[in-house]
């Protein structure tokens, strides 16, 4: 009978954690999408195109979302969280949007091919990554183009805000997605551009 109340106590004690357990929800993790072409997308010569590298800023590379709750506020949500280094994502959405865009051109996050032909290098910085759930999508990149045979570079900078459809997370990351079609079109461009004779 005297060791009654501390397996009582011991019990509730356990009870009590199995219960915080439970109430934990499972993480959430997503991936970036390339999007669908657009329509008068044309075949063109086949070239190579390497994205060579992709930053993004140290605030946003990690694996939980970084949520913008206010002008000098940031909330971390521990359980949203990316499948895969968010630069890694950007550099496959950026690789898969491009190859979209040049039918038949070989496009890679890494150069596996000998030098042979039109190659274009292709470098990335992601300055703005900002998440406004159930607002805004915003994404600025200042990104540099490198053709192999000349070795002359083009740069630009891209600003993309897409409206965020929804107040879940689902939507958000469908928004940065469509942001990144925005980059990867202007890169597009400029490599067109260079492909000029």
């Amino acid at each position: 009978m005297g060791n009654f109340p501390s397996m009582t106590v011991a019990a509730v004690s356990l009870s009590i954690a199995l219960s915080a357990c439970t109430s934990t929800p499972p993480a959430q993790f997503y991936t970036l999408n390339a999007q669908t072409p657009q329509a008068n997308v044309q075949a063109t010569t086949p070239m190579r195109i390497v994205i060579d590298s992709v930053s993004v800023p140290e605030l946003v590379d990690r694996p939980q979302f970084v949520l913008r709750t206010g002008p000098a506020q940031v909330r971390i949500d521990e359980f949203s969280r990316w499948a895969e280094p968010l630069k890694e994502q950007i550099a496959r959405v950026l690789a898969a949007d491009l190859a979209q865009s040049f039918p038949g051109a070989l496009v890679s996050t890494s150069a596996r091919w000998d030098e042979h032909g039109p190659s274009y290098r292709v470098s990335v910085e992601i300055q703005t990554f900002e998440s406004v759930p159930g607002n805004t999508a915003t994404i600025a990149a200042l990104w540099t183009i490198r053709a192999s045979t000349s070795g002359n570079a083009n740069s630009g900078r891209t600003v993309a805000q897409k409206p965020v459809s929804a107040p879940n997370h689902d939507a958000l990351v469908d928004a940065h997605s469509q942001a990144l079609m925005d980059v990867s079109a202007d890169i597009a461009r400029a490599i067109r551009q260079a492909a000029q004779p």
